[in-house]
């Protein structure tokens, strides 16, 4: 697991998560959440529950208007334009992929689990959870 810190854009693809929302927008973040939540997948890979945590962290941050978790500045202007009214029904979806990519069904917890920051990243996702539940 290539990362470098416990936040949602701290990783590989997290970061290149970025690029897919400046060039696909709502879709990038709607896909994000569809391919945790698709029912035939059976166990989510890494890379696909760190684009999920991504695409909440983007969601969350469009929906409070704030962008204080954002790193990168064409992200951040992509956030502030976004149309808040059409985002709001991906919240569902959103809260949904976040349970999995906590669960026991998620690669992620289990990469976790060895790392020094892991109640710290843990924490984090908690509170983007919460924030969207």
């Amino acid at each position: 697991m290539n990362l470098w810190g416990t936040g949602p854009f701290d990783n590989d693809s997290g970061k290149a998560f970025i690029d897919e929302v400046l060039q696909d927008g709502d879709y990038a973040l709607a896909e994000a959440f569809d391919v945790v939540l698709d029912a035939d997948m059976d166990f989510i890979e890494a890379e696909e529950g760190q684009r999920a945590l991504a695409a909440a962290e983007v969601l969350r941050s469009v929906l409070t208007d704030d962008t204080s978790r954002i790193v990168d500045a064409g992200l951040r202007d992509w956030v502030q334009n976004a149309d808040v009214a059409a985002l709001e029904p991906l919240r569902t979806s959103a809260f949904h992929a976040l349970k999995r990519v906590l669960s026991s069904e998620s690669e992620l917890p289990e990469l976790w689990e060895d790392e020094a920051d892991a109640q710290e990243w843990r924490t984090d996702t908690e509170h983007l959870l919460a924030a969207l539940g």
